[in-house]
């Protein structure tokens, strides 16, 4: 088991795509659906909320995955307005941190708890990417697309997640949310790049 998690851990931190670097100009769609795809601090956050969905049962595993991308418009939004969200990278971080972590030991709040959970590590998610939509060719189409990249990689979670109904399923999604919390470690420390 420590084997696999080691090497989960080695593939969330290889090659990472510095995807808040703010460098460039973004296009249009598959711009927009590439970036949180190549961003690994984003990918294992949103797996992570897919998995949790999961592993809280059938009324989570809709709710979560939906409550992220509104909420994250809604960073989006101040990230746009040009106000200052402080510590977003850290933010972003702690998400993987936390989100790993509830998976891992396998924590099971009330569904609102889990939603605030969630919604407050969107904001960042979200501020981060508002900040760098302007700059975008075709921001509707970005958004749009970043948009369903997320959804997909919430659907990723999901399907991992959907193995906790055989024994060794639990500790297989739990050993994963592992993995993540130790990525998001890794991303706080400056071991590895978003």
């Amino acid at each position: 088991m420590s084997k696999a998690v080691l090497a989960a851990v080695g593939v969330v931190l290889a090659g990472s795509a510095f995807a808040h670097e703010g460098g460039g100009v973004a296009g249009g769609f598959a711009s927009g659906f590439m970036h949180p795809i190549l961003g690994w601090d984003h990918v294992v956050a949103m797996v992570a909320v897919g998995l949790w969905g999961a592993f809280l049962g059938r009324l989570a595993i809709w709710v979560l995955p939906i409550v992220f991308p509104m909420v994250m418009a809604f960073g989006g939004a101040i990230g746009l307005s040009g106000l200052h969200i402080p510590a977003v990278e850290t933010g972003i971080a702690l998400s993987a941190i936390v989100l790993g972590a509830v998976v891992a030991l396998a924590v099971r709040p009330p569904i609102w708890v889990a939603v605030v959970i969630v919604g407050s590590f969107a904001i960042f998610h979200g501020y981060a990417h508002g900040v760098e939509l302007p700059k975008a060719a075709d921001p509707l189409a970005y958004s749009l697309g970043f948009v369903i990249a997320t959804g997909t990689l919430h659907l990723l979670g999901i399907a991992i997640g959907l193995v906790v109904r055989w024994p060794a399923g639990k500790v297989a999604v739990r050993a994963v949310g592992a993995a993540i919390a130790l990525a998001g470690v890794a991303f706080l420390t400056g071991y590895a790049s978003a």
